[in-house]
């Protein structure tokens, strides 16, 4: 391994130590006789730093750095004496004995920070480096980690893993199916699936009576808030079970979900039937936050003379407590 350690696991336990670091240089600060340079990889930020009065060819060796030159550093831990709490590693710096260059860099068209100046078009254009932002790589830990999570659950419960094909032939769905050209049989294409449903019924048939997969699914259709034509989801099949175990099975999934990605005790997870989400909310997924229910206005506004509540066949008000205090704009 080119280095020792990772950029965000050093502390004021490792003083002394010699160490070799491999990472991005995020930043700089040249002093006259010290120049302060910021190394980082997926792990965290450490500060190095280069003293003039100990090697000048080093020191100006670092100077020269531009931002994301991919560097490789081997020095000694010691304690910072101005030291930053904002980041694991910040009660500590190396005190830098050699520098090599792995990579130059050309300055990046955007800054690579977590409040970065570069707009979505420009990001997206340069994605490889969008990736090399915290709040980026971060979401993508965050869906490993929840990948995981839920593998290990469902796993303890007996269920399989399985992966399903994706050219296969067209299904009637709901949406238009993405088409594949077949090279092997001219004027004929595959399918892309839009859900594995075909293949986890065959499951379930087979005896393979639990069953899931984290799949992608693909949908040519209109984008909504929620969907696009590509996206994945967690598709689950169990044979020989009531409601009650559905229920059971995936309110616990969400529980340890919660636990293990973000250490939180997610309380018992409410239920509602459908008859009432519709009466009270109007939707079967409603928002329940703001407990903004419909209320049911028909015996006080009807045979009141006024022909927009008498011909209605319902009437509904929503219950939007204390807020009477709001203005009503006419």
């Amino acid at each position: 391994m080119l280095r020792t350690t990772t950029c965000g696991a050093l502390t004021l336990q490792n003083l002394g130590e010699n160490v070799t670091l491999c990472g991005w240089m995020q930043n700089s600060r040249d002093l006259g006789g010290m120049t302060f340079i910021d190394i980082r990889d997926r792990y965290g930020i450490t500060q190095l730093v280069f003293n003039m009065n100990d090697n000048v060819e080093l020191c100006e060796g670092a100077r020269s750095l531009g931002r994301e030159f991919v560097i490789k550093v081997s020095g000694t831990v010691v304690e910072r004496s101005n030291k930053n709490k904002e980041i694991p590693t910040g009660e500590i710096e190396i005190k830098v004995s050699a520098l090599e260059i792995l990579n130059a860099a050309k300055l990046p068209p955007f800054l690579i920070d977590d409040k970065t100046d570069g707009g979505d078009d420009l990001r997206m254009k340069y994605r490889y480096l969008d990736l090399r932002r915290n709040p980026i790589r971060n979401n993508m830990i965050l869906r490993h980690r929840m990948a995981q999570s839920v593998r290990r659950y469902l796993d303890a419960l007996d269920f399989i893993e399985v992966e399903t094909p994706v050219l296969i032939k067209s299904t009637p769905e709901g949406a238009r199916d993405f088409v594949v050209p077949s090279r092997m049989n001219v004027g004929e294409f595959y399918a892309l699936p839009q859900s594995p449903q075909t293949f986890k019924q065959l499951l379930m048939v087979s005896g393979f009576d639990r069953y899931f997969q984290i799949v992608k699914c693909f949908r040519d259709e209109d984008l909504r808030a929620d969907r696009q034509p590509e996206f994945t989801q967690i598709d689950c099949e169990m044979s020989f079970i009531e409601q009650e175990d559905i229920l059971n099975t995936f309110e616990g999934l969400i529980r340890t979900l919660f636990k293990e990605v973000r250490n939180f005790d997610l309380p018992e997870v409410p239920r509602m039937q459908y008859a009432d989400a519709m009466r009270w909310y109007g939707s079967d997924k409603p928002d329940t936050r703001f407990d903004m229910k419909f209320i049911e206005m028909n015996d006080v506004v009807k045979g009141k003379d006024f022909a927009v509540f008498d011909n209605a066949e319902l009437v509904i008000a929503i219950n939007a407590k204390g807020c009477a205090h709001l203005p009503v704009n006419n």
